[in-house]
């Protein structure tokens, strides 16, 4: 017997990397030697003093219960530290706070939390997919932000039309970027916080990169703006900063009546995250940050080798200012998924074609920087072995 999915699931967009991660997949099953750059996971293990910390809070019988709704107050303490140690900020842990299982499940719960049927959203373009799957799932209307190279990869408010300024309910930010690597000042997030006063909507800053910033510069909270924990909330996750993807835990910080709706929400779907983890957690926010200074140097190294790599064989593009990502133009005559297809087959070289990130991707693809530099040598000289680049 067979049972129709609800129109709801219909809706969802559908997942663009999916074929790609299957093509992928299908050549390493092959004996494939395929280098993939085309991936968001990062590659290295967590630090061991969180590592060890989760086997020691493993053991302890109180954590075999089911968890607090709401998450453990220890944590949500060790959340606001941590904003406070790095930006300033000051946050109330019992109203400011959620736990999240993971930054893309805050992420996609926003939009059900706090819209209706019919309201718009404001969503950058190009942008992190998963924004999509948030607003098909309160049946609401995207209206896209086109970020272009020539504003730095930041949207442009005076671009927006009045009416749809008006209409909007929510807007989505994410810096450092994926997929671009642009990162944003404080002014920019002043200038936010300005038109999301004025036109009432709230701002979702989806701050999962928070702490790989390069050249010198750490990449700025939303929240250390004025004004900004009136007009919206931070997500930030735990994933990239300390390598723990896996461990799906992350948090959001900022206005208390969105904090209350994701509480609310979450108390309908979830107990909590397992409280080991939370403990764990804890160990990454408040003790020693020397691995995150050690990975953030890292990742900038692979950057400079990249881009110098990319350069000398005349392939020509920005360097990223945060992020693990880089984000790098086609060559002409190319559409962004044909150049995707043919670096995999014919050099066997994965990258993620820009048009999954929306239309305004088209053009680029986007290289992540998450293998070991000699294998990103070996990418950008598979790469130039097919002649697409002049050095000019």
């Amino acid at each position: 017997m067979y049972f129709e999915s609800s129109n709801l699931l219909k809706n969802l967009p559908e997942q663009f990397f999916v074929q790609l991660s299957l093509k992928v997949h299908d050549y390493v099953r092959k004996g494939v030697d395929v280098i993939n750059l085309g991936q968001g996971n990062p590659d290295q293990p967590t630090p061991s003093h969180i590592v060890k910390a989760m086997q020691r809070a493993v053991e302890n019988p109180a954590y075999h219960k089911y968890s607090p709704f709401r998450g453990q107050k220890f944590l949500k303490e060790a959340v606001c530290t941590f904003y406070e140690r790095e930006y300033g900020v000051t946050l109330d842990p019992d109203k400011e706070v959620a736990i999240l299982f993971g930054g893309k499940a805050g992420l996609v719960e926003i939009p059900p939390c706090l819209l209706n049927s019919g309201d718009t959203v404001l969503v950058p373009d190009p942008g992190y997919p998963d924004y999509w799957s948030g607003v098909a799932l309160a049946n609401a209307k995207m209206e896209m932000m086109p970020l272009l190279q020539e504003n730095h990869f930041l949207p442009d408010y005076d671009a927006l039309s009045e009416e749809v300024k008006q209409k909007a309910k929510l807007m989505f930010l994410n810096y450092p970027n994926n997929p671009t690597g642009a990162t944003a000042t404080k002014e920019f997030f002043q200038e936010t916080v300005n038109l999301a006063t004025k036109y009432e909507i709230c701002v979702v800053h989806d701050f999962a990169y928070g702490a790989i910033g390069f050249d010198g510069v750490k990449p700025p909270s939303f929240l250390q703006v004025n004004g900004a924990k009136d007009v919206g909330i931070e997500i930030y996750t735990l994933s990239k900063t300390y390598n723990m993807a896996g461990w799906r835990i992350a948090f959001a910080v900022g206005n208390e009546s969105v904090i209350s709706a994701i509480n609310l929400l979450q108390d309908h779907l979830y107990v909590s995250v397992f409280s080991a983890v939370q403990e764990a957690a804890k160990v990454a926010l408040t003790e020693s940050q020397s691995c995150v200074h050690e990975l953030v140097c890292m990742y900038e190294s692979r950057r400079n080798v990249f881009m110098e790599a990319i350069h000398e064989i005349g392939w020509k593009a920005e360097a990223p200012k945060g992020s693990f990502f880089a984000w790098l133009p086609v060559p002409k005559g190319y559409t962004s998924l044909d150049f995707a297809n043919l670096l995999l087959e014919e050099v066997h070289v994965a990258v993620a074609p820009g048009r999954g990130f929306g239309d305004y991707g088209e053009g680029f693809v986007r290289v992540g920087l998450l293998t070991e530099e000699k294998r990103i040598r070996e990418a950008v000289k598979r790469i130039e072995s097919l002649n697409l680049f002049k050095n000019s």
